[in-house]
């Protein structure tokens, strides 16, 4: 017996070995992208073109350091539905129910948080020109905390439950898809910059949770200054070792519109190839992607799904037939997205205390 134990050792060695060498050999599975998606013209759109710029044989070829990609926030790749956006809900709170604040908040700001629960409870039209007197208020209402005391104030909002969901929070309210829309434009060489209208900190603070470099953040923006300049100018003053950054009243910029082009030249330096957005508020960034001289595409999404999200159906498609007529490529939540929140997030009424 222990002579023939030794030539047996042997034999199941050289199997086990070539076992090994068989499973080194096995080529890689490619990466799969868009399981959260349906098949649809808008992802093959997409697909296409990037596998047309990223072709070195391809006239259409574009360089790494030109594939910048720009995405709206707020619908376009997180909830807006709730029932209104983030920052909305959180002025609303900050000026009429936060206990620590609420009784030392400005007149102009409780009356502007005071439209926006009017109009999500009430369903009364907010005033024209809203998102200025919507940023001029927030500008106020957070004036003199330092840049980590908003982050923190931020990301408690964002902890908590998001109205009208079961079983998601505000700082969850991704939609999946998109996020999947990032995972392979960076793994195809694109540097993507998120171009909001909301406030850059509260984006900064929000999809920190999904990689997003701080770098790459762009949206409304007050003025800082330092803890002891008081009221010398930046010029006029050397800050301190132990200062910190804080937030003032000082509105800069609103960043919709034509000024998202704007901040996309001074911050970026260079014209987008690819563009995501949801509204009128991004038509301008997409007119600004598709004069790109190289070749170039635009996105809007619709919200036409009536049964995971609060949507309007009827608007949305209405816009969709405006969007595909301004030559962008319409993603319709409802026919091109599986989910939109991922697994155990359900739509449910609002509920107001």
């Amino acid at each position: 017996m222990k002579k023939l134990l030794f030539p047996l050792l042997i034999v199941f060695a050289v199997i086990f070995s070539g076992c090994s060498k068989d499973d080194d050999n096995v080529a890689p599975q490619p990466k799969v992208y868009f399981t959260q998606w349906n098949e649809c013209e808008a992802l093959n759109a997409l697909k296409d073109y990037v596998t047309d710029v990223t072709n070195p044989n391809s006239k259409n070829y574009i360089k790494v350091e030109d594939r910048i990609a720009t995405f709206d926030m707020d619908g376009t790749f997180v909830g807006e539905l709730y029932p209104t956006y983030f920052e909305y809900n959180m002025l609303e709170y900050r000026a009429l129910d936060d206990p620590t604040y609420k009784d030392k908040a400005p007149e102009d700001v409780k009356e502007a948080a005071q439209a926006i629960r009017d109009f999500v409870r009430k369903g009364k039209k907010l005033p024209d020109h809203f998102d200025m007197i919507h940023a001029r208020a927030a500008a106020k209402a957070y004036a003199g905390m330092t840049l980590a005391e908003f982050d923190a104030y931020v990301k408690a909002y964002a902890a908590k439950p998001a109205n009208g969901f079961k079983g998601m929070t505000y700082g969850a309210s991704f939609y999946q898809p998109i996020l999947q829309v990032f995972d392979y434009l960076k793994d195809n060489g694109f540097t993507f910059y998120v171009v909001s209208g909301s406030d850059r900190y509260i984006c900064r603070s929000l999809v920190e949770s999904i990689g997003i470099e701080p770098n790459r953040v762009i949206g409304m923006d007050v003025w800082l200054k330092t803890s002891e300049q008081g009221d010398h100018v930046g010029v006029d003053y050397t800050m301190g070792k132990g200062e910190k950054l804080i937030r003032t009243d000082s509105l800069i910029i609103k960043n919709l519109k034509t000024n998202k082009v704007r901040q996309i030249s001074q911050e970026i330096g260079k014209v987008p190839v690819i563009s995501f957005g949801n509204s009128g508020g991004d038509c301008a960034m997409h007119n600004y992607c598709l004069s790109n001289t190289r070749r170039s595409i635009a996105f809007m999404l619709i919200a036409d799904d009536e049964e995971r999200d609060h949507a309007n159906k009827e608007k949305a498609l209405n816009l969709g037939k405006q969007w595909r007529e301004n030559g962008y490529y319409v993603i319709s939540m409802h026919d091109d997205f599986k989910t939109i929140y991922g697994a155990g997030v359900e739509k449910t009424e609002f509920k107001f205390d």
